[in-house]
């Protein structure tokens, strides 16, 4: 299966604010400066990943066995290959126990990202949607195929704000901007529309996942940004911004610092910073398609709303 290569954007970097003040998690607002670098206009297709798969042979974290090591107390008959899969609850749910929507699924992966009984193929269904269930390794093994590298958090920023330092959107201050085409204001990104997690009327038809460039691009031609999928970038985890120059005080004194404080308690695994939020973002629950938006992935971790796009140094 053939594919085209992403349509790379180079951006010539400089300095932005980063960061806002609408989670814990997405301040201190600061400056940041960024190095000149390129970026892929969209997210990763199923079909580019399919064309990375066929090449290589290679087999992604959720196709592979678990190791028990890595989950301590899990019954050993439990830790077969699989991912995390949303599933809409019936009626309305406490939103602070996010277990109630989402569901550990045997045989969940790339190609079929709902399970072997979800009732979609990836691969040959949904071609220009962006690949979902994978990790954080398998987002690097295809960017390390492509000739590039995943961004880091603070490119992921810089490119999804398009030029707008300050906005709260990737496209300006106003939600839903009007103009004489869309008097009652035009949906710009794929969320959640409806009430979360149980009523999703879907955004411009679409339930789940849409095809890259659905949606309008930001300020530097960039495609899904925000909504559709969150995307892995290279950054460990903190519960705020680590400022330039800053370090962790409060991790062992051995290994990368950063990293440990990363890890959940009880598990060895970082976790890497996500950005621009995902179609199961709503604003009754999260309203998390913003650039400023972050969220903290155990780097093993594959669910039906990750995925990523790739970056290369100019």
């Amino acid at each position: 299966m053939g594919a085209e290569p992403t349509r790379m954007v180079r951006l010539a970097g400089g300095r932005f604010r980063m960061g806002s003040d609408e989670q814990p998690d997405e301040g201190p607002v600061h400056e940041r400066e960024v190095g000149a670098f390129a970026i892929d206009a969209h997210p990763v297709t199923n079909e580019q990943f399919a064309a990375f798969v066929e090449a290589t042979g290679y087999v992604t974290v959720a196709e592979r066995a678990l190791d028990p090591t890595d989950f301590p107390g899990a019954d050993p008959a439990d830790l077969v290959p699989g991912g995390l899969v949303f599933t809409p609850t019936a009626g309305p749910v406490d939103l602070r126990d996010w277990r109630q929507w989402w569901r550990w699924v045997p045989g969940a992966n790339w190609r079929v990202p709902f399970g072997p009984d979800g009732g979609v193929d990836a691969v040959s269904e949904r071609l220009r949607h962006p690949v979902v269930q994978v990790s954080y390794a398998d987002a690097s093994a295809y960017a390390s195929w492509a000739g590039k590298r995943l961004p880091t958090e603070a490119e992921a920023e810089f490119a999804a704000r398009g030029d707008l330092d300050g906005a709260r959107f990737a496209w300006g201050d106003d939600e839903f901007p009007r103009d004489a085409e869309h008097p009652r204001g035009r949906l710009m990104v794929n969320r959640w529309q409806g009430s979360f997690p149980y009523l999703n009327t879907g955004a411009a038809g679409f339930v789940g996942t849409s095809p890259v460039g659905t949606f309008p691009p930001n300020g530097y031609g960039l495609s899904d940004v925000t909504g559709n999928v969150w995307e892995w970038t290279t950054d460990f985890y903190a519960p705020r911004h680590l400022v330039p120059g800053e370090t962790p005080v409060d991790a062992g004194a051995r290994g990368n610092l950063l990293a440990e404080t990363s890890a959940e308690p009880g598990s060895r695994i970082p976790r890497r910073v996500l950005k621009g939020g995902s179609h199961l973002c709503s604003p009754d629950y999260c309203l998390r398609y913003r650039p400023a938006a972050r969220s903290p992935q155990a780097e093993d971790t594959a669910t039906t709303h990750i995925g990523f796009r790739c970056a290369a140094d100019t």
